[in-house]
């Protein structure tokens, strides 16, 4: 892929249609200014950042790269008033919104001049964000990791549906780690893709090195989407994993499943190493992941395998 415009690149002034997603405990200032200084639009993961961390976090990126980044805000997590403020106090100027009613910040984001994208899993909610004014449409399947939609409706599926009911720029999510599922993705009707199990495992990631180590032992069914009583999830097959399990198995009890996520799980798991009895959240596409690399590499691998998917000759 050369340097060419198209509605994501102009949208987010941006050289490549490349979003690195607003990971929990991945996407601090390093990895985020990394991928904004190699063209893309890196993120920062304000879910899980207390305020003060992360304007800590965007004044670091904003003197680690003068091009275009912004942060991903997860709206069912608390202190999002706050979270919003620091925002415009740092005059951040693109929003990724997730996990809410894209309504709730929209509009009092955009008087401040500032673009946002909301994140999907279904056509229905793709056209609720066409509806609420959203800059762009993040439109999600259920191979991806983290916290994910319950249809359980493929990228592959929801890309050309969600093109068929909305005019907004499309960013397609969720089981794409290649250029070339990058090039698939934009044939059937992104205009642009957004990754993150791939940015997980690079070495300006702010997880833990065991994790990342993780990464790129996993296989293919290692991992699963469950949760789906509270917030459905996609995280790898572990100790803590067969405890939620377990609960199932007696039952669901959600106030069970609750207290057991209660115990800092994520935190524990990718940020601190613990690979039993932590969460781990990871997409399927992480059986095609099997070394950590920095970023500069993962942009020229997924550029050199887009250009090799456009031009089979070459």
């Amino acid at each position: 892929m050369n340097e060419s415009r198209n509605k994501i690149t102009e949208l987010f002034n941006i050289k490549y249609p490349i979003i690195q997603a607003g990971m929990i405990w991945h996407s601090g200032w390093r990895l985020a200014s990394a991928a904004s200084n190699c063209g893309g639009l890196g993120l920062i993961g304000s879910a899980s950042m207390y305020p003060d961390i992360l304007r800590e976090n965007i004044q670091k990126c904003k003197k680690a790269t003068d091009k275009p980044f912004g942060v991903n805000v997860a709206l069912l997590y608390p202190n999002l008033d706050e979270i919003i403020q620091i925002i415009l106090e740092e005059g951040v100027k693109i929003v990724f919104t997730s996990a809410g009613n894209p309504k709730t910040y929209t509009k009092i984001l955009q008087k401040e001049g500032i673009k946002v994208a909301h994140v999907v899993s279904s056509t229905k909610f793709a056209v609720k964000c066409e509806d609420a004014g959203v800059d762009a449409i993040v439109a999600e399947g259920f191979e991806a990791g983290g916290h994910n939609g319950r249809d359980e409706t493929t990228t592959f599926c929801l890309i050309p549906n969600v093109k068929k009911h909305i005019s907004k720029p499309l960013i397609a999510a969720g089981g794409i780690a290649l250029g070339s599922q990058m090039k698939a993705a934009m044939i059937l009707g992104a205009d642009g893709v957004q990754i993150g199990s791939r940015f997980a495992a690079t070495i300006e990631a702010s997880a833990h090195e065991i994790w990342k180590k993780k990464i790129t032992e996993l296989n293919e069914g290692d991992t699963h989407l469950t949760l789906k009583e509270l917030a459905p999830v996609r995280m790898v097959k572990n100790k803590f994993f067969n405890e939620l399990e377990g609960i199932y198995n007696v039952g669901r009890n959600t106030e069970a499943l609750m207290a057991s996520l209660g115990r800092a799980r994520a935190k524990k798991g990718m940020f601190e190493g613990d690979m039993e009895e932590g969460e781990l959240e990871i997409g399927q596409v992480s059986a095609l992941i099997d070394e950590v690399l920095p970023v500069k590499t993962v942009f020229e691998n997924l550029l050199k395998e887009f250009n090799e998917a456009t031009n089979p000759s070459l």
